[in-house]
């Protein structure tokens, strides 16, 4: 059968999938067969004469859906990364059938009542696994009347076609809003730069040059685009994503989130989304936003203050379009920081093999190999094999670092294949990106791109080195609170001396970065805080402010930009010409990307991060006295307690335990520029 290559285990290595054999036609067909498999499989363990049991039943529902599980990582891993008309039309008819199937599993009484008859085996992850499951199971609707559970699925159906809506129409958006420009309004972009605008807009079949969108509303470009008009036209037409397209998506959302949470007992969504996270509650995290956000915003403004005065030099005046630009010329004249010669020094290629994959060999001993034999399903995507000290194959890893007008924007991790000892399975995890692929030559990267590569591969670590039996467990499956420490610890190696030193050179002459540039990044690094952290402060009081509404108070907001205001200023934290990071409209990640009530969750992580990196360093694993012995001590301790682990261990335990203590939210306050803001 042909959709044999979506259903069944491949013959590569890891199960890569064959993406060869892979047709797009193929899907729909392959969804039927695989919801069926695993509604008979799920009628199998109820059916089940025997008493229930942990094989029969737990492990039975863990064994459950593989075909399905495979079907899905494909299809929604190319959707994200490589859509078409043809793959959107797929998931707008897909994605309720697996809203409802998932339902028809929660809400199955049979299997809930033998999962509640279950004694689990003594062992921490078969507890864990046991309580989560019936936790799942009641926050799904288990205990609800037929009643209920029928207006449960039926919101659940909704939502997840408005979340693909979302998603679609922002995608949709970013493509057409896309900026097009002269070649005299580029100046200041590189001659590299030049040429990939110009192959931008011929991808995209207009004339002249285009400048993709990125995710944020603030685009990189604006840093460097000397033409203020310019720097305009980028800004207003990112900010333009969604207002017509999302509108109603996200108003009918957040609506449908507040009935679903009171359905279920809750006051609000925030309320039951934050119950599984490891934040205390919702009062924990609004107490946090809300006590940095004066201080934020007061750094802020004594930033913007510092690039007016530099602006007022040229006879020009700080729009919030031109704040990226005159901040850069501000960094450049007290920090000798310039973007153009800094990246002459990140080749992508030296970046990743010297700097991110070095890294990981030095800390976790493991070695990351280019597969030549093993094909990714587009253009530009590399397979890398992981092993481990000892030569033991790990996994696989794919590289997709290059934007296509068909890729959705950001940078993410995903998976084709997730690790379980229950399943015999190693992982295959692919990191995505949205560099411009330069016409020709190497690719050099920006500070911020640097840190983005080794920010998604500590996803990758935390997936690939992931060592649980049940894969409901398996690597980055913990809450979203939790899941960016692993990613945002890894960032700080990317300019730690005892690894920048080996990656960062020159792209034509091979020299290694100069000691003044290196101390002249540290230097700087709180430089900008104010407006890095207001901007992401706010996107998160926005995302907390809608997912706080009840269900009557949701139905009443009618004005997004209103009630995005009105947040902020309660928040303190209404900064002139500071915007969100995101705007209710293109926020993906909080309408099609998981994270509703959780965008919290990266500076959450980041205190754990901070404090953790400090005991890096205590440790001699990091600074300019590292050694190695001590990176590979302190290294394998934190792939013990935490990268392996993935959700089959108590997360506050696991890094009190590597700490010595509970976590420590100084580090954090001072890496911000925030002391005494708390």
């Amino acid at each position: 059968m042909s959709v044999d290559a979506l259903l069944t285990p491949s013959n590569l290595p890891y199960q890569l999938p064959d993406f060869a054999a892979i047709k797009t036609e193929d899907f729909l067909p392959a969804f039927e067969i695989a919801l069926a498999e695993h509604k008979a499989e799920i009628e199998g363990i109820t059916a089940n004469p025997d008493a229930p049991n942990w094989e029969n039943t737990m492990e039975a529902l863990e064994r459950a859906g593989l075909p399905l599980n495979r079907a899905a990582s494909v299809f929604f891993n190319l959707q994200g990364t490589d859509s078409s008309d043809e793959l959107d039309a797929i998931a707008q008819e897909i994605a309720p059938k697996l809203a409802a199937h998932s339902d028809s599993i929660y809400h199955n009484s049979a299997l809930f009542q033998r999962i509640e008859a279950l004694q689990a085996p003594a062992d921490e992850e078969s507890q864990r696994l046991l309580e989560q499951t019936t936790r799942a199971f009641r926050r799904r609707g288990a205990a609800l009347d037929s009643a209920g559970k029928a207006r449960l699925s039926e919101i659940n159906q909704r939502l997840s076609a408005l979340s693909e809506e979302f998603g679609r129409n922002l995608l949709k958006d970013t493509r057409e809003l896309a900026v097009s420009f002269d070649e005299s309004e580029l100046e200041g972009f590189s001659p590299s730069r030049v040429e990939a605008a110009a192959a931008y807009a011929q991808a995209v079949d207009r004339e002249g040059y285009v400048v993709p969108l990125e995710l944020p509303t603030v685009q990189a470009e604006q840093a460097v685009l000397t033409s203020s008009e310019a720097r305009a036209k980028l800004y207003e037409a990112s900010q333009q994503r969604g207002q017509n397209s999302n509108a109603e998506v996200l108003l009918e959302t957040v609506r449908l989130r507040a009935e679903r949470a009171e359905l279920l007992g809750y006051t609000t969504h925030a309320e039951y989304v934050i119950e599984e996270e490891t934040a205390d509650d919702v009062d924990a995290v609004r107490g946090l936003l809300y006590d940095l956000a004066p201080s934020a915003a007061s750094n802020a403004k004594a930033e913007y203050k510092l690039s007016a005065e530099e602006a007022e030099f040229s006879g020009e005046k700080v729009e919030a379009a031109d704040w990226p630009f005159w901040e850069s010329k501000v960094r450049e004249r007290d920090y000798a920081l310039d973007d153009a010669q800094l990246r002459q020094y990140f080749p992508l290629t030296r970046v990743l093999e010297d700097g991110v994959f070095y890294a990981a060999n030095r800390l976790y001993g493991i070695t990351v190999d280019k597969r030549e034999d093993l094909v990714g399903y587009a253009e530009g995507v590399d397979v890398w094999e992981v092993k481990d000290h000892d030569g033991t194959g790990i996994g696989l890893l794919l590289t997709d670092y290059f934007g296509r007008p068909s890729k959705r924007g950001g940078a993410w991790m995903s998976s084709f294949v997730d690790q379980s000892h229950l399943l015999g399975t190693k992982p295959v995890v692919i990191n995505v990106m949205g560099i411009t692929k330069p016409t020709s030559g190497e690719a050099l990267l920006s500070l911020d791109e640097v840190t983005t590569i080794f920010h998604e591969f500590g996803h990758g670590l935390h997936g690939l080195l992931s060592d649980v039996r049940y894969p409901s467990f398996s690597g980055t499956s913990v809450p979203r609170d939790y899941v960016e420490f692993p990613s945002q610890i890894n960032e700080n190696w990317a300019f730690d001396p005892s690894v920048v030193r080996n990656y960062a050179r020159h792209h034509e002459t091979g020299e290694v970065i100069p000691e003044a540039m290196l101390s002249a990044i540290e230097a700087s690094r709180q430089f900008g805080q104010g407006f890095a952290t207001s901007e992401y402060l706010a996107a998160s009081i926005i995302d907390l402010a809608w997912h706080s509404l009840t269900a009557d108070e949701a139905a009443a907001v009618t004005d997004i930009e209103q009630f995005e205001q009105d947040a902020l200023q309660l928040a303190g934290l209404d900064v002139e010409k500071v915007a969100p990071r995101y705007r209710s409209t293109y926020f993906n990640h909080i309408f099609a990307g998981g994270y509703s009530a959780g965008y919290y969750s990266y500076l959450w992580a980041e205190a754990l991060d901070a404090d953790g990196f400090d005991w890096f360093e205590e440790t001699g694993a990091a600074g300019d006295a590292a050694s190695a012995e001590s990176a590979r001590e302190a290294g394998q301790r934190f792939r013990d307690l935490v990268l392996s682990r993935g959700a089959a261990a108590d997360y506050t335990r696991s890094f009190e335990t590597l700490r010595g203590r509970a976590k420590d939210i100084g580090p954090l306050l001072r890496r911000r520029g925030l002391a005494g803001a708390i």
